[in-house]
């Protein structure tokens, strides 16, 4: 835990809050001094998180413990910080913070979708948390499957992966490993960040049951992402192929872009720039 560096982060962020900024349900205890600043005052963040105004104030010092995960996340609803600037909190005090839901999905960044659409003849989609495809090009319909006649539960990569193992795209003996050690990492990270999440934890169950690769990463605590997997595919048309896999974060966002090329002057590389899209690009 960065003390220091957490007291100056929360200390910014309070000053930066103005009173007409706070929802209009919140109620702010009366001022006993005049207003020197525009931002909230100490005991005002406080009462909006629901902690003791002598705690704040240590943590504002840097003199109080470690915060607790729950109370991290009430400090994030009273300074009402982004996706980004909570994870940042919870790094700065050691810890890993739920993340907050209504349960509505998350909107696909509008630069993400921007950058499906760029990548013209490289096969690449979206991802969320849960490993759902929410967005795609139609490049990467065309090399795995048409998305969009599939219903919204099995627009997931593990189901599809699943789905096609024998089929379609998909891995050739002896390549899964790496795939599936991915994905467990992936959802291990998910399912810290979603606790509660009842699909989530259905559709580890479930993959479970269907990779024993995946089975076995998960009993082992695989946590260390692999951000690029090479797998050995067969098309119905393109035949096999060799392409590389790889998953980037979206910075300030649940979401990862996945991507998929081959290596230059390769028969592969020649073969995906043969690939004939089904459609326009889509998503959920």
């Amino acid at each position: 835990m960065s003390s220091q560096e957490l007291a100056d982060f929360l200390r910014r962020r309070r000053e930066s809050l103005r009173p007409e900024d706070v929802r209009a349900e919140a109620v702010l205890p009366p001022g006993r001094r005049a207003r020197r600043t525009p931002g909230l005052r100490r005991e005002e963040v406080a009462s909006l998180a629901q902690v003791s105004v002598s705690y704040y104030e240590r943590l504002e010092r840097a003199r109080a413990p470690r915060p607790s995960p729950q109370v991290l996340s009430a400090l994030a609803r009273a300074l009402q910080l982004t996706e980004a600037e909570r994870d940042h909190l919870a790094r700065l005090a050691g810890q890993v913070l739920p993340t907050e839901s209504d349960g509505a999905p998350e909107d696909v960044p509008a630069d993400a979708r921007q950058l499906l659409a760029r990548l013209d003849g490289t096969p690449a989609y979206v991802v969320n948390a849960r490993q759902d495809i929410v967005a795609w090009n139609a490049a990467a319909a065309a090399l795995i499957t048409d998305f969009s006649r599939l219903t919204p539960d099995e627009r997931n990569l593990t189901r599809i992966s699943t789905r096609f193992r024998d089929s379609l795209c998909n891995a050739a003996p002896g390549s899964e490993p790496g795939f599936s050690q991915q994905i467990a990492a992936q959802l291990r990270a998910a399912s810290v960040l979603h606790p509660s999440d009842n699909a989530l934890a259905e559709l580890i169950n479930e993959f479970a049951t269907h990779d024993p690769e995946f089975a076995n990463s998960w009993r082992n605590h695989a946590v260390r992402p692999i951000p690029g997997v090479r797998k050995n595919l067969h098309h119905p048309t393109l035949g096999e192929l060799e392409i590389d896999r790889h998953t980037l974060a979206l910075p300030g966002s649940a979401f990862s872009l996945v991507m998929y090329t081959a290596e230059a002057g390769s028969p592969s590389a020649t073969a995906l720039k043969s690939l004939r899209p089904l459609r326009s690009p889509g998503a959920e």
